[in-house]
């Protein structure tokens, strides 16, 4: 599974992107969240409020119960603004 991290999600979790493999009881992006959270502090500031953050796996925009599986890109980004 790929992982992406965008604007200040970056800088917290210190990378860009990874391959990762989760446990197999990871099953939607709530678990996945919750498991990354467990990688550190940096991905466990990045994670705190997931009311400001968005997931989309394989490009789609997708709510936290979104199920994810080995093979899927999953992107994280927090809201942008811009003019």
């Amino acid at each position: 599974m790929k992982i992406l991290y965008f604007a200040w999600m970056r800088g917290k979790t210190g990378i860009g992107e990874e391959d990762v493999t989760p446990p197999a009881e990871v099953t939607d992006v709530a678990g996945l969240v919750a498991w990354l959270k467990t990688r550190g502090p940096g991905f466990e500031d990045a994670f705190q409020n997931m009311e400001v953050v968005r997931a989309a796996v394989n490009q789609e925009f997708v709510e936290l119960d979104a199920p994810v599986k080995a093979g899927d890109e999953v992107a994280f980004f927090p809201p942008v603004t811009g003019g």
